[in-house]
């Protein structure tokens, strides 16, 4: 999840950019911060909790999974269940015997290191559908520098909750979209699907109604091929309490502005999970509970500006012919069987980048369930 990245990013900063020297201040790297992150849903689906830890200063910033932790989840009723561990540091519930639901409350607890961390309980509070999800198409600019229009295309989120038990919301995204090669080849047709980055929250409780009305949740632009075929994108809206508001605002304001070495550091974002022996220890991340809505829409239509992918590939669609690849070169090589090209040598050779005759290098071949 990115905000895990975002978290040991600004602990780690490994460098700091525009300086002739790295600098690099001294610090105590005696203890490493540990950090936890997951979320208990009401959906029918496994649940995880990322457990890892901070790396020092200076080091190249990745997770450093901990292995081998006892990780439970125990409900109201004291009914407890044990989350298996797959991979390394990610443990997980069994969906066959354990689903969150509205109005139940959780508590995690972690044992490790001779260690016992536990989590606030949280309660699972409901969450409204999403009304409606929309775009316009917006004009980027009416005349580039080649005289053409550019577009784009502005997605929008309605939702309203009339009995006001959902005041503080979340949401996050999938964007897949098709696109296709220009060439006769056996991996012509592709799709990718990417994650949203951003942290998106909204606050209901200043107003008369829980109601939040034209939410930008994204702005496609033209500068890839999203729109060029067929595009979708998949939003699902989670329920958050006041405290867990309040958390995703303060990250929200890390990743935003983070980049300098006095910007505001998770350190200063309050954890719902703590050492139950040392309530001092620094613990950062969040145990999430939520119920989640979502609504997927597909945009088919026809953008002014989208950009051409293949100007490095061969000018003329090949129609015919055999390839191969060559992995010394990383790119194919075509013959082609044409006897009007040149009596003398019926045969044309044109080497090309594997980009150009194979879609998989960007996305997967294999169609998503839910595309038209």
């Amino acid at each position: 999840m990115k905000t895990r990245y975002v978290i040991l990013i600004i602990v780690s900063i490994s460098l700091i950019a525009g300086c002739i020297t790295q600098f690099i201040p001294e610090t105590d790297e005696s203890s490493d911060i540990l950090v936890i992150e997951g979320i208990i849903t009401d959906q029918n689906r496994t649940n995880r909790i990322n457990i890892s830890r901070t790396l020092p200063l200076g080091r190249i910033v990745s997770p450093k999974p901990v292995k081998g932790c006892n990780v439970t989840i125990t409900d109201g009723n004291n009914a407890t269940y044990t989350l298996k561990e797959s991979p390394s540091g990610t443990y997980s519930t069994d969906s066959t015997s354990f689903r969150g639901r509205v109005g139940g409350r959780y508590t995690l607890r972690i044992a490790t290191g001779g260690r016992t961390y536990v989590s606030t309980p949280m309660e699972m509070l409901p969450v409204p559908p999403v009304d409606s999800l929309y775009y316009n198409r917006v004009v980027i600019t009416e005349s580039n520098e080649y005289g053409n229009r550019e577009e784009g295309c502005q997605i929008y989120l309605d939702t309203y909750d009339p009995d006001k038990q959902c005041l503080y919301y979340r949401w996050d995204f999938a964007e897949t979209w098709e696109f296709r090669l220009p060439y006769n080849v056996q991996n012509w047709r592709c799709w990718i699907t990417r994650a949203s980055e951003e942290i998106h929250i909204k606050n209901t409780s200043i107003y008369d109604q829980a109601r939040v009305t034209k939410y930008p949740i994204l702005f496609v632009t033209n500068n890839t091929d999203r729109l060029k075929e067929k595009y979708s994108i998949l939003v699902k809206q989670y329920s958050l309490s006041l405290d867990e508001y309040n958390y995703w605002e303060k990250l929200q304001n890390v990743y935003e502005n983070v980049g300098g070495l006095y910007d505001v550091t998770p350190m200063a974002i309050p954890s719902n999970i703590h050492n139950q022996n040392n309530p001092d220890e620094i613990v950062l991340g969040y145990f999430s509970v939520s119920a989640i809505a979502e609504k997927r829409i597909y945009i088919d239509e026809q953008f002014a500006g989208m950009p051409y992918l293949y100007n490095n590939c061969p000018a003329d669609t090949i129609w015919g012919g055999s390839y191969v690849f060559i992995e010394g070169l990383n790119s194919y090589v075509w013959v082609i069987d044409d006897h009007t090209y040149d009596i003398g040598n019926p045969y044309r050779v044109i080497t090309f980048s594997r980009e150009c005759a194979d879609c998989t290098t960007r996305g997967t071949s294999v169609k998503p369930s839910f595309w038209p």
